[in-house]
Formats: structure tokens, C-alpha cells, sequence
């Protein structure tokens, strides 16, 4: 990139101005992205969702009751519960915890869950077990998406994770 280019695009990281492009403008930034279309009409939508219930400032997001907060985030089309909970968490420091695909499959291989748990029952289980801090749901998902990237694979490596200890009585694969 550019220092032009840069430029041009530090000054888009406002929510009015986002807001304010075309779809096919905004496309044409975040391009490099992939499904470039897709991501500018949902990006667009989320900016528009943030003019009008946030007034344009982030901060409310740490701030709002977080059960209203996350099902008006959920009503954004194209934005799911993974979205919402990542927002929740990384952007404003709520404690949510984002039980994506990796973290479904290392606490299901664990046998914390069911492998057939699907999102909700996850970010349930977790959020039901541990304090509720978004450091510590922050770190576990990272952990959790790194040991599922490494080890916990399609086809696992279980002789080399470092949770192999804690397999709960299961023989483990790949070693």
C-alpha cells in the first residue's frame, strides 16, 4: 500500500464515512479482502446500525445492557453469532465468548460438549463455567483457535497437542 493509499483509507475509519460510501465504493477498498461484495454490503450495514443506535460512537457498545445489545447486533442481516459475539468481544470488551468451529472441536474432542453442539450450546457451556471476563474469554478463544489450527484438526495430532493430558479417558489419534 501506498502512503496515498493509506492515507485515503485511515481517513475512511470513521463510521460516518463509511456509512456515507456507495456499496461499490466501499467494494473497491476492501477488495484485497475477498468476497469483497459481500463483506462492503454487510460492513455497510453493521456502519449504518452503528449511525443510528450508537450515534456513531463505539464506546456505547461497552456500555449497553449486553442481552438487548447482542440481539439487535443479530438482527443485522449478514451478521451472525459469531459476528455479534466477536464484536461483543474484541471491539468492546463484553464478556461473550466466540465458540467458532475450533473451539467447538477442541472442547467436543475433550468431551466438554457433544460433538453435534452447535454455537449456542458452546458459548453457553463456556460462559457458564468460567468468571465472566472478557480477558480470560479473549485468551481462551485464541488458545483454543490455536490448538485447533495446529492439532485438532480434520485429521487430528493428538500425540503432539498440548492438551493431550486431558483427553478424559480417550485413546488418542496420530501417535
Amino acid at each position: 500500500m501506498t502512503p496515498e493509499e493509506y492515507d485515503r483509507a485511515r481517513r475512511l475509519l470513521m463510521p460516518a464515512r463509511v456509512g456515507a460510501m456507495a456499496s461499490s465504493a466501499l467494494s473497491r477498498v476492501i477488495r484485497p479482502a475477498g468476497t469483497h461484495r459481500v463483506k462492503a454490503r454487510r460492513l455497510l450495514a453493521l456502519t449504518r446500525w452503528i449511525l443510528e443506535r450508537l450515534g456513531g460512537r463505539l464506546n456505547r457498545l461497552r456500555t449497553m445492557p449486553l442481552d438487548p445489545l447482542r440481539a439487535s447486533l443479530l438482527q443485522i442481516p449478514g451478521l451472525g453469532p459469531e459476528t455479534a459475539d466477536a464484536i461483543l468481544l474484541y471491539a468492546a470488551g463484553r464478556p461473550v465468548f466466540v465458540a467458532d468451529a475450533y473451539a467447538r472441536r477442541v472442547l467436543a474432542r475433550h468431551r466438554l460438549l457433544p460433538r453435534s453442539a452447535d454455537y449456542e450450546t458452546a458459548r453457553a457451556f463456556v460462559e457458564a463455567h468460567l468468571p465472566s471476563d472478557p480477558a480470560l474469554f479473549n485468551e481462551l478463544h485464541a488458545l483454543l483457535v490455536t490448538v485447533g489450527k495446529t492439532y485438532c484438526r480434520a485429521i487430528a495430532f493428538c500425540a503432539e497437542c498440548p492438551l493431550r493430558q486431558d483427553l478424559r479417558g480417550r485413546a488418542p489419534r496420530g501417535g
